[in-house]
């Protein structure tokens, strides 16, 4: 360093998902550098990849997508040159109980117009269903109390009149895949988000984009290089064991080697369950921490099979009213990126079950037979296929549960602790579990530490504009409800036995579903 040179600022992010990488990427995008810390041997979090021991070969923690509503998701992929990664779907493909295919996709038009056409031949739906569901849209797109954001979801829907039919073949098939939770389990405002953010918003908010390769691959050394070129540090397999907080700042953190090292900023971008371990007991105990703890989780099941032959020519399939959910094609979606098959030989799918409590205490082998069976019954040419090679893999604590509560636990970045903040999609983002959660929380984080070094700056993209069409015919359209700390909710005595039907349906947590972001 010359002589009048200032010291530039020194920021060391643990935890290498999406939210430290966001958080990284942001911070180095306007000049200062910063070191990475992560415990596995690759980045991405839970939107990551592990290396199978018996084929040596990559393979996806879970399915992840993102939407055309991830504005923010969609410029760290393209700021770090990696958004041809993912594959952009312009059809998405619903199977019913009775094995009709449905496809949904855009038509000419501003928004909601766009997806009318569509949705208006969807056969899963029956018209009279159809118009309530368009009447329940037009409900949930009014600004809501606070007590009604943060009440469980399938209360609304029966007191908007949505019929079972209703629930299965729509509601659930979108929310479950969006938040990997139950109906009864999430929040009215959380439903609100995914339906006008990602369905109404824009004509553009609804499109799925999918990976064409390993997520350790998309999140790997791209992401390590471009930091590395603009200064930064990437360091893996570093696991940290403990934050080292002196009075009110953080004066380093310690690896589980033994070797400690210090910044001048800190940003904690882990799960929310691992806060307690990392802070000292003076602190962990304290707010906002001890607000986060009480976050729960909810599951995630994933089913990676090899088959000797392919079953379908499909991208992807939406499966309603059985246990598997969604379909993956990843022979076909990886082809598309490098031409060839995987190296285990045969064709590789993926299936996702969100919300996957219900299958604690099955066997794996029993749950492979019933999605084998389930595959056979939708695609006659899995009849004949044997498998190759099959993995489960269920996250428990794959994101946290939008149930009611959950946002009155969901911190700030900011913390008590001066040159400490935290990232992630469990902090307050204004978005639930996703990718672009994930995302989002990391930019805040780093705008915080800019506004500490005097240089406040948005880091936050923009999200689409509203249609005006969509304002027009759906009144409070872009107007966001955060629920308040209401009284827990439980049915009522006098509905419990008139409600049956809807309770068991909304208990239902094997719905069509993927972990979408």
């Amino acid at each position: 360093m010359t002589t009048g040179e200032a010291k530039q600022p020194s920021v060391l992010i643990v935890g290498g998902g999406l939210g430290g990488i966001s958080a990284a990427v942001a911070l180095s995008e306007r000049g200062v550098s910063c070191r990475l810390l992560e415990s596995k041997p690759r980045l991405g979090g839970r939107a990551g990849s592990f290396e199978d021991p018996e084929t040596k070969m990559l393979v996806d923690n879970c399915q992840h997508v993102g939407m055309g509503c991830c504005t923010n998701l969609k410029h760290l992929l393209r700021t770090v040159g990696i958004e041809s990664s993912f594959r952009r779907e312009k059809v998405l493909y619903f199977i019913g109980v009775d094995g009709h295919v449905s496809r949904l996709y855009a038509t000419p038009g501003p928004s909601p117009l766009h997806l009318a056409w569509a949705g208006f031949w969807m056969k899963q739906l029956s018209f009279v269903d159809k118009l309530r569901v368009v009447a329940g849209l037009r409900s949930l797109a009014r600004p809501l109390s606070a007590a009604v954001a943060d009440q469980p979801f399938a209360r609304w829907l029966y007191q908007h009149g949505q019929t079972c039919s209703a629930i299965a073949a729509f509601w659930e098939v979108v929310l479950v895949s969006a938040l990997s939770e139950t109906l009864d389990r999430m929040t009215v405002s959380a439903a609100r988000k995914v339906f006008l953010d990602g369905f109404l918003r824009h004509r553009d908010s609804w499109t799925v984009e999918i990976p064409d390769a390993k997520l350790g691959e998309i999140y790997g050394e791209p992401v390590i290089q471009w930091l590395k070129a603009r200064g930064g540090e990437v360091l893996l397999k570093s696991p940290v064991e403990k934050v080292l907080v002196d009075g009110q700042r953080v004066g380093g953190v310690r690896l589980k080697d033994g070797r400690t090292m210090t910044a001048d900023h800190y940003v904690l971008a882990v799960p929310w369950h691992r806060l307690g371990s990392l802070l000292p007991d003076t602190w962990k105990d304290r707010s906002p921490f001890v607000d986060a703890s009480r976050l729960e989780a909810a599951p995630i099941t994933s089913l990676h099979i090899w088959l000797d032959r392919p079953i379908t020519d499909l991208p992807h399939a939406v499966f309603i009213g059985r246990l598997s959910q969604w379909l993956f094609n990843r022979t076909l979606l990886e082809a598309t990126n490098n031409g060839e098959r995987d190296g285990i030989g045969g064709w590789y799918y993926q299936v996702v079950i969100s919300a996957s409590r219900d299958l604690a205490g099955r066997s794996q082998r029993e749950i492979l037979r019933q999605v084998l069976v389930e595959l056979a019954g939708v695609f006659p040419a899995a009849r004949a296929a044997v498998v190759i090679k099959s993995r489960q893999i269920t996250e428990h604590r794959a994101v946290f549960s939008v149930q009611p509560g959950s946002n009155r636990c969901r911190p700030t970045q900011g913390t008590g602790i001066e040159n400490l903040v935290l990232a992630g999609d469990w902090t307050q983002t204004g978005w639930p579990a996703t990718m672009e959660g994930a995302v989002r929380g990391g930019n805040l984080a780093a705008e915080q530490i800019l506004s500490r070094l005097g240089r406040p700056e948005c880091c936050v993209a923009e999200e689409l504009p509203v249609s005006r069409l969509a304002t027009w015919l759906f009144p409070g359209l872009g107007v966001e409800t955060m629920p308040d700390a209401p009284p827990p909710w439980a049915w009522p005595e006098e509905e419990r036995v008139s409600n049956a039907e809807l309770d068991d349906s909304a208990h239902s947590s094997q719905r069509p579903s993927a972990k979408v972001s």
